[in-house]
């Protein structure tokens, strides 16, 4: 239970009511869920587990990320049309020097003592020799070398070739070191290197622990991938699913727009190698239990960096509403299609279901209208199983806001899609937010809200204690609420753009923060139906005199549970009584209490301290149905119950 905190006033007692027998809603089964854009070397370097920075020389310096040394050419003529560039590595010009690469990784490459790396290389040459290594570059021991093998080069054709190593010691700052050995020139294609153990053993496989980090979340929806970076800067850095797919050799690179976007945090070696493309977030999706919800580019650049006059004609739309049902095909076609084809020869026949699409991201104006109401007409005539997301734009109020409400209602699309990064005032003030929202109509994803808390922006626990108490009201308000996403997800500690995110790490180290721990309470607390609750008449939502106090409660019908979440966002310990009124069964005298709280609001969990800040769970009893407590100031605290 909340424990009793020493010199701090007592508020007046809060008695709150959960009328067991009046459900408002039911609560959708997509209701809380992931978000995730390729934003903060969230992708490469991040989720997709490859180590090795421009590994088809594809950049637009081609040898970023890569050292060279003694007799190296860059070529343009390679075996995959997307990804012609490779290296040809000849003799030394003295048999004391050497030719070779040296690749630097993501901020160097993670290594973990006793894991096997997979090492691979389309390779061309006639009977060459290369020396594989995994060095530290800062060790002040005898060598670099952490380990090393060597690969025989057989076929003057170009062939994969692949190695394993096996590093005895630990090393987040590793490096790829590739030495010719032999006489003669050999070729160098799609030079990769990938933790065997990646997520479910996959080659191209996912970061096992990130993805474990994403799944404890137990998300309903996981939207991909993105976010600002599917509209594109322009034309020709625009997201498109179709390079994302079929063989990973010859998926195109293409740049980041997050690379430039902050000058202030400016990182030019951020592109996209593709090899997370849409199949593998569908796979994931799966894997997690998610339903996949894609986002399209509406045939819009971005709005924020093009003027109308820049964009594409509306009699141009064509291909981009071709390529949104090709994806319908490729998520759920039969294999006698084209796309449903390519998903299986990629080793999954079976569909993956594809219920959800939102065509655009932030876009906003009668430009975005106009080009969405092109997508929904031909999408409701050929997939009409198909729910459309559309979006509400940048801001959550204001007269954009409203202007595109009023479209998307009159589009009718399904769902639509608000953003809200704001600070801490607004999340109070918005405990009431969609209790006043017309019923009739399109349904609410709130697809990327985070709170900023001004000159404060870092996952603390005092935002995420507001976050709590904002999500009170998605809860109480499941009817028009179908979706929630928390945004960005993902954070490289020494490449991020963006903050607060949900998850950081390093080359190894995942690290959950305050406000993954919010999500999480959530999603795994969510039942089944939202329950009507009120104190003194009224909802609990940091109204005047309610003392600080936000709430929801719902009933889970799978675990035969009352599952009740109170935040306490004011400095006082405040006194609670929550009666249960209209049972049909009796309680059980015994309950379960969940306590996320911190002494300091400005404190974080970090990489060296990741669990400084958790949930704590233990016991409490009931007595005459009526549940007594005195509540941490600024505390989050599920009641759970169970009927017998």
């Amino acid at each position: 239970m909340a424990l009793m905190m020493a010199g701090v006033a007592v508020a007046t007692e809060n008695v709150m009511t959960v009328h067991a027998n009046k459900i408002t809603s039911d609560i959708s089964p997509t209701m809380y869920g992931l978000f995730f854009e390729d934003i903060n070397f969230g992708a490469d370097g991040g989720l997709y587990a490859e180590l090795v920075k421009n590994r088809s020389f594809e950049f637009a310096q081609n040898l970023m990320g890569w050292d060279i040394f003694g007799n190296v050419t860059l070529m343009n003529d390679g075996p995959f049309e997307r990804n012609p560039h490779y290296v040809r590595l000849g003799k030394s010009a003295h048999p004391h020097k050497h030719s070779g690469i040296e690749n630097e990784g993501f901020f160097g490459m993670g290594l973990k003592a006793g894991s096997e790396y997979r090492f691979s290389v389309w390779a061309r040459g006639n009977g060459q020799r290369i020396r594989v290594e995994l060095i530290d570059n800062d060790s002040m021991g005898e060598t670099q070398v952490i380990t090393s093998k060597k690969l025989e080069i057989t076929s003057d054709e170009w062939t994969k070739y692949q190695i394993i190593l096996k590093p005895e010691v630990e090393e987040k700052k590793a490096h790829l070191r590739i030495f010719l050995e032999t006489d003669g020139n050999v070729d160098l294609e799609h030079v990769s290197l990938f933790p065997v153990d990646t997520w479910k053993g996959r080659e191209n496989g996912l970061r096992k622990n990130l993805v474990q980090a994403l799944a404890d979340l137990s998300p309903d929806v996981f939207r991909f991938p993105g976010g600002c970076i599917v509209e594109g800067t322009d034309m020709g850095n625009r997201y498109q699913w179709k390079e994302t797919v079929g063989q990973v050799e010859n998926r195109p690179t293409n740049e980041n727009r997050w690379h430039y976007t902050f000058t202030h945090r400016f990182f030019p070696d951020y592109f996209q190698s593709y090899g997370l493309g849409f199949y593998e977030y569908f796979l994931l999706s799966e894997d997690i239990g998610a339903e996949p919800l894609p986002i399209l580019n509406c045939g819009l650049l971005c709005q924020y960096q093009n003027n109308d006059d820049c964009q594409i004609p509306e009699d141009s739309l064509d291909i981009f509403v071709q390529d949104a049902l090709d994806l319908i095909e490729f998520a759920n076609g039969n294999i006698d299609t084209k796309w449903g084809k390519l998903r299986a020869e990629m080793g999954h026949p079976e569909p993956f279901n594809l219920k959800y699409l939102g065509i655009g991201n932030e876009q906003w104006g009668q430009i975005y209208v106009d080009r969405l109401k092109v997508f929904v007409d031909v999408i409701r005539k050929q997939h009409p199983e198909i729910k459309i997301v559309g979006s509400s734009g940048p801001y959550p109020e204001g007269k954009e806001f409203e202007y595109l409400w009023k479209g998307m209602k009159e589009l009718k699309v399904d769902l639509v899609d608000e953003h809200f990064y704001r600070p801490d005032n607004w999340f109070i003030s918005q405990g009431k937010r969609y209790d006043t929202y017309e019923r009739k109509g399109p349904k609410v994803f709130a697809g990327e809200y985070a709170c900023h808390v001004p000159g404060k922006k870092w996952n603390h626990f005092r935002a995420s204690l507001l976050e709590a108490a904002f999500m009170t009201g998605l809860e109480r308000n499941a009817d028009i609420v179908r979706m929630a996403t928390y945004a960005p997800l993902l954070a490289h500690i020494e490449g991020w753009q963006w903050r607060p995110d949900l998850i950081w790490f390093d080359n190894l180290s995942v690290m959950k923060t305050c406000s993954y721990y919010v999500q999480q309470l959530y999603a795994t607390n969510k039942g089944t139906h939202a329950l009507k609750l009120t104190m003194d008449g009224n909802i609990v939502c940091g109204d005047k005199g309610q003392n600080g106090l936000f709430a929801s409660a719902v009933w889970d019908e799978n675990g035969k549970t009352y599952i009740v979440k109170v935040v306490n966002t004011s400095d006082n310990k405040q006194d609670i009584k929550i009666a249960f009124k209209g049972l049909k069964k009796k309680l059980q005298s015994k309950g379960e209490c969940i306590l996320f709280s911190s002494e300091e609001m400005e404190a974080e969990n970090t990489l060296e301290n990741p669990d400084l800040i958790k949930p704590k769970k233990s016991d409490f009893s009931l007595e005459k149905d009526l549940i007594s407590d005195t509540l941490y100031p600024m505390s989050f605290i599920i009641y759970k119950l169970t009927a017998i």
